[in-house]
């Protein structure tokens, strides 16, 4: 399976999808023009790697800002884990500036919403 590698630029965030190793990153802002078409890939490679996944998959995100469209497609993302905890160890490191306090928040509603996903809250260092 190929991995997938976007760039960010000043609107979307650099997101790195490592199918070898079970890591999915994620870091920047996330406000795209095209919410759906921008994150269309990362979606598609995610059903991909979910029929046959590494053991033990660590998803990074750090999303510093991210718009209402964003926060729908990362709901989508999130349903997709959650479908998929049995066929993978899944953790999700919600990683956040001390100081963003709406980040953190963002990260606690995340931790509501899935309550069979592990996601936990990292200070950045």
């Amino acid at each position: 399976m190929q991995n997938l590698h976007i760039e960010a630029s000043q609107y979307t965030p650099e997101i790195v999808m490592d199918a070898e190793n079970g890591v999915i990153e994620m870091s920047g802002k996330s406000y795209p023009e095209n919410t759906f078409e921008f994150y269309k890939p990362v979606l598609q490679w995610l059903g991909e790697y979910f029929q046959n996944p590494h053991t033990k998959t660590v998803v990074n995100m750090e999303i510093i800002y991210f718009n209402s469209s964003s926060s729908k497609l990362f709901f989508d993302f999130f349903d997709i884990l959650e479908e998929n905890v049995a066929n993978s160890e899944i953790i999700v490191h919600w990683i956040y500036d001390e100081e963003n306090e709406s980040a953190l928040e963002a990260g606690e509603d995340f931790i509501e919403d899935f309550d069979t996903l592990k996601i936990e809250l990292q200070v950045k260092a």
